[in-house]
């Protein structure tokens, strides 16, 4: 056990950055830039009121699933409670991660969150979340060896990216879903690894449980602003 703790903190490092990065790229708004038309004393489509965004607010990223589903996916968690990700501006991004190592097997498991607000000029926060959820899928879909395919029932819209990924020479396997839920964008990954020569986790039952769990994650979008509006 002693030889796997280095590959595991270089397994943390690599596997958080990836998801942390997308979910924080960008605001989605962009306040300096002038809406078609601007100056010419013409109405443009864009120069037109947006409609108002659907959620006004995130829930807590390390409550989007449950304790139980975190017990599942990552056995021997860590932190149970989960490490959140910093964000200065938390009713617009979120972020919560958890990993786990039982026996040879690890597991980590993250979530991050982005919601749009609508915006005269740029759009609406709907409109805005298509433009980033396309981005993402995008990026996800970069990975050298990942397929993709849609993931019916979660949000408006979903993508299940899976890929083989290796790092550190180890293999794990990486399961993404990138998903829309009216203005909110939520990302979750799940992936898994056998160290020292343990056998990597199969990739139909990480699928599942990652498509479950981003289930989980739109439904407490959608409880957190019906709570805001009760």
């Amino acid at each position: 056990m002693h030889r796997s703790a280095p590959r595991i903190a270089r397994v943390l490092a690599c596997a958080a950055v990836p998801v942390l990065l997308v979910a924080g790229c960008s605001s989605g708004s962009d306040s300096s830039k002038k809406p078609d038309g601007a100056g010419s004393g013409k109405t443009s489509a864009s120069a037109a009121p947006a409609a108002a965004a659907k959620f006004a607010k995130l829930p807590d990223a390390c409550k989007s699933v449950t304790q139980a589903t975190v017990a599942r996916l990552v056995p021997k968690v860590k932190s149970a409670a989960g490490t959140a990700a910093k964000s200065s501006v938390q009713d617009q991004r979120g972020g919560c991660s958890w990993n786990g190592l039982d026996g040879y097997q690890f597991r980590w498991l993250d979530v991050s969150l982005q919601r749009f607000d609508s915006a005269n000029g740029v759009g609406s926060g709907e409109e805005q979340a298509k433009k980033r959820f396309a981005e993402q899928v995008a990026t996800a879909t970069q990975v050298k060896g990942a397929t993709s395919a849609k993931a019916d029932g979660v949000g408006d819209e979903a993508t299940l990216v899976s890929a083989l990924v290796e790092k550190d020479k180890l293999n794990y396997q990486d399961e993404t879903v990138v998903v829309r839920t009216g203005n909110v964008i939520v990302i979750l990954s799940h992936n898994g690894a056998g160290f020292e020569g343990a056998k990597t986790p199969a990739a139909d039952q990480l699928q599942k449980d990652a498509v479950a769990a981003a289930k989980e994650t739109v439904a407490s979008v959608a409880a957190a602003n019906a709570a805001a509006n009760t």
